[in-house]
């Protein structure tokens, strides 16, 4: 086997790394961020979430399962780069068909290995998510340092469109159909859908740029929106569509950027993280149950609500329902009526986790409730 080629990473405040060609060869660039979860890389880099953000795995080894055809969250990688410290060359699961270098190599996926990524982390909780480069074929730290310079951030991107379906589609409901529900992809995981067909729903899938008759087209029983990449302030017609469907009262489901959407079409600002939250360890508590949960995350913005009260809206009665116990971010907002009654929900993290944790599957039996509860 070849010697991996020698790889130079460099981060938009001038911190410089060395390591080993991980993936394919070549240059890239993106949002440097770290992802906390020890297990499940397969899922977070097919998490189109992470579109144009160049990932690094706290956990030393990576790759030791290898890849299959069975846990990808959508149809291909989609982050810009990847930052390991010690890969596994060789997979040991039963399920792996192909080694991870394998697939970043066929997908032109350019990472970096051999980092000490304990270090790079510690940085970036100080300093914050920055741009970066990763290149095998530049030498001069200070060339690379000018062209990170030069690339886009991520702070007013718009980056639905890129990632979202062409085509709606439709996942039929597992047995008896119960509802119908309309979901905006707006970079949405497999397994979101498939939870909620577990639950009788037939999930019509709809591209990012649907509008509102679109939506009423399908004649939905409730509105869901999924997770996302970029800036929330930069989206404008999506929000816009759900304060239609809010003003007509259809039950709504948001998670992740569909969070961060619901919040704007409720009239709250949003805000960009310092490092954000990536992994699938993070502490957040239900308020309407007092119950905690160890949730999945990937999000570097948030919701600028008020912790404490409510909020008088056209749409209703808004307020926070799910709060983050490191850090007191907002992770969840709830739409209520004026005598109490749940009329729409969403939530910063992701119930449809894979590959875990499951604390938060619930969820999507609160939204068959809510819909049924309208029926």
């Amino acid at each position: 086997m070849a010697l991996p080629a020698p790889a130079l990473m460099v981060l938009e405040d001038g911190r410089t790394f060395r390591g080993d060609s991980f993936g394919a060869e070549g240059e890239t660039f993106g949002e440097i961020v770290f992802s906390t979860g020890m297990s499940g890389y397969q899922e977070t880099l097919t998490d189109p979430s992470y579109h144009r953000q160049v990932v690094v795995m706290t956990a030393p080894h990576v790759g030791n399962t290898g890849m299959n055809d069975e846990d990808t969250e959508s149809r291909r990688i989609w982050v810009a780069g990847y930052v390991v410290r010690d890969p596994a060359r060789v997979p040991s699961s039963w399920r792996s068909t192909r080694t991870l270098d394998d697939d970043l190599r066929e997908q032109g996926v350019v990472g970096i290995s051999g980092v000490d990524t304990r270090a790079l982390t510690r940085h970036l909780r100080e300093r914050g998510a920055m741009r970066v480069g990763i290149s095998t074929t530049e030498t001069d730290p200070e060339a690379l340092l000018g062209r990170v310079r030069e690339s886009a951030g991520m702070a007013g991107a718009q980056l639905s469109d890129a990632v979202t379906t062409a085509e709606p589609y439709v996942v039929p409901a597992v047995g008896e159909k119960r509802f119908t529900v309309a979901a905006l992809d707006l970079g949405i995981k497999s397994n979101t859908p498939r939870m909620m067909s577990e639950r009788g729903i037939e999930v019509h899938v709809l591209p990012a740029t649907s509008t509102l008759e679109e939506v009423d087209a399908v004649a939905p029983d409730g509105l869901f929106f999924s997770n996302g990449p970029g800036d929330p302030a930069a989206t404008t017609a999506q929000v816009e569509l759900l304060r239609g469907a809010l003003a007509q009262d259809l039950p709504y489901f948001g998670i992740c950027f569909g969070n961060q959407l619901f919040g704007r079409a409720l009239g709250f600002g949003t805000y960009k993280l310092k490092y954000g939250h990536r992994g699938i360890n993070q502490p957040v508590m239900d308020r309407t149950t007092g119950k905690v949960e160890v949730t999945a995350h990937n999000h570097g913005f948030a919701v600028d609500a008020p912790l404490e009260g409510s909020t008088e809206t056209p749409y209703g009665v808004a307020s926070v329902s799910h709060v983050c116990l490191n850090d007191d971010v907002v992770e969840g907002l709830e739409l209520r009526t004026a005598d109490g009654a749940l009329k729409s929900f969403s939530v910063q993290y992701h119930p449809e986790a894979a590959a875990g944790p499951h604390d938060a599957a619930y969820l999507f039996d609160r939204f068959c409730e809510l819909m049924e509860a309208r029926a």
